[in-house]
């Protein structure tokens, strides 16, 4: 189950994802959860860069780029709608690094679609059917692709849109099964991804809802997906994808490298402390940790308390000395999941 595949010449193994999530999926969280998972994590994906930003020789944009070798197999996302403008950042993209360009259709967020890019895209596929061949003879590593499942329950399209992506030249699909006006509401519809699944030969990667072994393993009975791309997951378990990879006996080194992990939360959120320092203010240090402490102690007893608690604190060295001082016995991971 999820033993690997080829997205081109990148070996992804096993078939386990980081999605990627604005905000978040930066070089230290990505490095965060590599060290959290190893050898049990096939691909990470960075937060969606704007081509514009690229272009335009934005600093902020070309700061998104960074990365580290120990990232890798890595793929670096880009969004908007301009063909040219697109092309040129793929080659950027590729420039610095990149294992994968990938090119996301799926962002709901009215900003960026009133620019022409994420969801936006699949109500034009002829004009993506444009970008993608533009890309793509720009790029020497592979293309993939990010989409939803359509624009609304009337013109759900991800099927059609498959089809073309590959034809083009596209290595990989990734679907989200939500259309653009679900946004992150309601269920994600696999039932979608195993459609897509059965109409194209090149890999296929479903995304929405992986928050369990459980789960997980129902929607690949109902998809047959080739991968799983996990986001809001690993922000509440970081250690989701050597729990699968454990249960189903995949990976490199599985059965040891979980018990090399430090499963203590308080350890975790201050190696991601120390990483975020490495490439930003102290100011997005703080906001950073405070996102990912309230989602990783979502659930527990207290948890309430302690994000109003959380959302009072002045810097990440207070946030921390909070955390410390609050400490019980759900800061420790259940080793038994």
């Amino acid at each position: 189950m999820l033993a690997g595949f080829q997205i081109g010449a990148v070996d992804i193994r096993p078939g386990l994802l980081l999605a990627p999530m604005a905000g978040v999926t930066d070089s230290s969280f990505r490095q965060l959860v590599r060290e959290c998972n190893p050898g049990t994590l096939g691909l990470v994906v960075s937060e969606f860069i704007s081509i514009e930003g690229l272009t335009r020789a934005d600093l902020r944009s070309h700061a998104m780029l960074r990365h580290v070798a120990t990232e890798r197999p890595l793929s670096i996302q880009i969004f908007g709608g301009d063909i040219d403008r697109m092309a040129e950042a793929a080659a950027l993209v590729q420039a610095v690094g990149a294992d994968v360009v990938d090119i996301n259709c799926g962002c709901p967020v009215p900003k960026v679609v009133r620019r022409g890019g994420g969801a936006e895209l699949m109500r034009t596929p002829q004009h993506l059917e444009r970008l993608l061949r533009a890309v793509r003879r720009e790029l020497s590593v592979p293309l993939t692709l990010k989409i939803r499942t359509g624009w609304d329950d009337e013109s759900v399209n991800c099927v059609e849109i498959a089809e073309m992506a590959e034809a083009v030249g596209v290595a990989m699909i990734t679907v989200h099964g939500r259309t653009r006006m679900q946004a992150y509401h309601g269920q994600a519809d696999w039932e979608r991804v195993g459609q897509v699944k059965r109409a194209v030969s090149i890999p296929v990667v479903g995304s929405g809802d992986v928050l369990s072994i459980e789960g997980a393993e129902a929607r690949l009975a109902t998809s047959g997906a080739d991968g799983i791309a996990i986001g809001r997951g690993a922000l509440g378990d970081p250690w989701i994808f050597s729990r699968l990879a454990r249960a189903w006996g995949i990976g490199q080194s599985f059965d040891t490298s979980l018990d090399r992990v430090p499963l203590d939360r308080l350890a975790l959120l201050e190696r991601y402390r120390d990483l975020l320092a490495e490439m930003h203010p102290e100011r997005t240090v703080a906001a950073r940790l405070r996102m990912f402490s309230t989602s990783l102690f979502r659930g527990f007893p207290g948890a309430a308390l302690l994000r109003q608690q959380l959302g009072a604190t002045r810097g990440s060295e207070e946030l921390l000395v909070l955390l410390r001082a609050t400490s019980n016995a759900a800061v420790r991971v259940p080793e038994a999941a």
